[in-house]
């Protein structure tokens, strides 16, 4: 169904007469209903009786269970979900009639002079951005189901690529086209050494798929073959980790976060890292070693039923491959520990919103990794449930970012030249005094990052305490410990975001309120040293900026009388409900949370016993 969605919006894309009289808001609604109709159809795979045991497609470069089919639903629908923050933009002429579709905009632009242009990049926009979310969604869901070195490989590049591409899609910006160049090496550095280590694999098994190698282990006696197999698979676990941002390789993340677009954000905090930490997940659970490791008090009982060459023999195979299980355990410890203590402590001096979201996101990269090396029942439930949370708490997040960044600047008291664009919140100061202006967004915000803070009864609260709990149980106090004393300083960067959001403006001003302005007069930023709110503060932020034309997409290219034709940047009915059901889910989720964790308890049982 993706597949067949993409071949749809690349005609359409080829063809003028389609593309210069459709709307491009449409191509984002399409492709929403394309994910959420592609969820519907992976749980219709359900009534398939073989699909318990798993059913390999492709020659064995798939295998689709139970559990990659629920997961390729939740991926659809966050993807649906994500696409619906795209805005929606509304042309008028000086009239105040509206334009549709590029070839009537063209028309006018013709009837006013050539030289009164309008930059139209945002239509271009909000195409390729439907058409490349679409390419990146097929390999992550692609990359849940891969059951074969080869598959692996191709299907973490075919979501990576889309990624990179979506990090530069505004080609004008200097900014976006920075953070998509270091994305990309860096990437692809992670991309090197994930090959790297298959072709070792392969080099000391001569197999890539991934049943037949766990398989040949279990048999094999060769302490060469199962080195080589914990030199590949460490390589591999150390490329992911560079790709989810854990620390200590996490140093692009901010960066890249800070200077993309916050529509292209969105799709980066969340998107990469469903998929990647779920293939880590059964990667990890189905190597075999916890069956190995598992069944060494049961080898002592076959004493008297087996001889004692194959008994030798097997011991050793089992000593060998929890010595490989330990490492890579060591290894994802190691960086849960770094990524809490990072992502907490140097999130303290961040005064840009996005790079406080990527420092957050590192510090809940720790929690999800603690839950994965403790590998038991109880910690895999944990780490579903807490990516199911972390999924829909940050989408929320960026949604609201979104919706306020568009409500504050249409609502600036200054001429159509800056009235009506698209710009993003950047700065944590610019959510000074916003309590006042949009309460319900405002409490929607709070609300959220309470949840992330760990604040009960929200559903951010449950998600930590379900991990702390199977660290303790499972006897890993000094990492609990962490954990609890990360999650109360972590705390105050989100109270810091909520002090300024309803801390009331220094000079408040009425006209402007009773405009439904989002800012004050003199509403300052000390690390750039950046004004907002009047129009000669908003000419010093262009300039501050580099003219970053991505930032003003409306405005790039123009020249002469650029009243012309105006753009209003707004979000859609759908982006509003969508916001407020997510907020309603947090904020309720104690009322109802047996569907939930009833769902994450059959997922982990499934991926554990598999």
């Amino acid at each position: 169904m993706i597949t067949i969605n993409i071949l749809i919006i690349i005609v359409a894309m080829a063809l003028p007469s389609i593309n210069q009289l459709i709307s491009p808001i449409l191509f984002t609604r399409i492709s929403s209903i394309v994910f959420i109709y592609a969820g519907a159809l992976s749980f219709n795979a359900f009534y398939i009786q073989s699909i318990g045991s798993g059913i390999g497609i492709y020659s064995g470069l798939f295998h689709v269970t139970v559990v990659s089919q629920l997961l390729d639903a939740f991926i659809f629908i966050m993807g649906s979900f994500i696409l619906i923050s795209w805005p929606s933009i509304t042309y008028s002429n000086n009239s105040g009639a509206p334009i549709l579709g590029l070839l009537t905009m063209q028309k006018e632009l013709t009837t006013v002079g050539p030289h009164k242009n309008l930059n139209t990049n945002s239509i271009y926009y909000a195409i390729q951005y439907s058409l490349i979310v679409l390419f990146s969604s097929l390999g992550a869901s692609l990359l849940v189901s891969s059951a074969d070195l080869i598959s692996m490989y191709l299907t973490i590049e075919l979501q990576s690529f889309g990624v990179y591409i979506l990090s530069t899609i505004y080609r004008d910006s200097e900014s976006a086209t920075s953070a998509g160049l270091k994305y990309f090496l860096l990437g692809c550095l992670a991309s090197c050494l994930i090959l790297l280590g298959a072709v070792i694999i392969y080099a000391f098994t001569g197999l890539t798929n991934f049943e037949s190698i766990y398989s040949l282990v279990s048999v094999s006696n060769s302490h060469n073959i199962t080195q080589g197999l914990s030199l590949g698979l460490i390589i591999i676990f150390v490329g992911f980790l560079i790709k989810i941002a854990a620390a200590p390789l996490h140093n692009w993340s901010p960066d890249v976060y800070d200077e993309s677009p916050t529509i292209v954000t969105i799709w980066l905090t969340i998107m990469p890292k469903i998929s990647i930490i779920i293939f880590i997940l059964e990667l990890y659970t189905q190597i075999g070693i916890i069956g190995y490791s598992n069944s060494l008090p049961e080898v002592k009982e076959l004493l008297d039923t087996v001889s004692i060459i194959n008994l030798n023999q097997l011991y050793q195979n089992i000593v060998l491959s929890e010595n490989t299980f330990n490492i890579l355990k060591n290894l994802l410890l190691i960086s849960s520990l770094i990524s809490l203590i990072i992502g907490t402590i140097v999130g303290l001096a961040q005064s840009k919103i996005k790079r406080l979201l990527a420092y957050s996101t590192i510090s809940h990269i720790g929690f999800i990794l603690l839950a994965l090396a403790i590998n038991t029942e109880q910690s895999i439930d944990s780490l579903i449930f807490y990516i199911i949370q972390y999924s829909l708490t940050n989408l929320n997040i960026f949604l609201i970012i979104i919706a306020l960044g568009y409500i504050i600047n249409n609502s600036l008291p200054v001429t159509p030249i800056y009235k009506g664009t698209e710009r993003d919140i950047k700065f944590i100061s610019e959510f000074k005094g916003q309590f006042y202006i949009n309460p319900l967004l405002s409490i929607c915000f709070t609300i959220c990052l309470f949840s992330m803070a760990g604040i009960p009864p929200l559903l951010g609260f449950f998600s930590k305490q379900f991990v702390l709990y199977s660290a303790i149980q499972s006897g890993y106090y000094f990492m609990a410990i962490i954990g609890i004393i990360v999650s109360v300083i972590s705390a105050s960067y989100y109270l810091k975001i909520i002090r300024v959001l309803h801390s009331e403006p220094e000079q408040f001003n009425n006209i402007a309120i009773a405009n439904g302005a989002g800012a004050g007069d003199e509403n300052k930023d000390d690390s750039k040293n950046t004004l907002v709110g009047t129009e000669s503060n908003m000419k010093e932020e262009i300039t501050n900026t580099n003219s970053d034309t991505s930032v003003f997409p409306s405005l790039g290219g123009c020249g002469g009388d650029v009243e012309t034709i105006n753009s209003i940047f707004s979000p859609t009915n759908f982006h509003s409900f969508m916001i407020s059901i997510l907020t309603l889910s947090i904020l309720l989720f104690i009322l109802k949370p047996s569907l939930l964790l009833n769902s994450t308890q059959l997922l982990s049982l499934s991926l554990f016993n598999c």
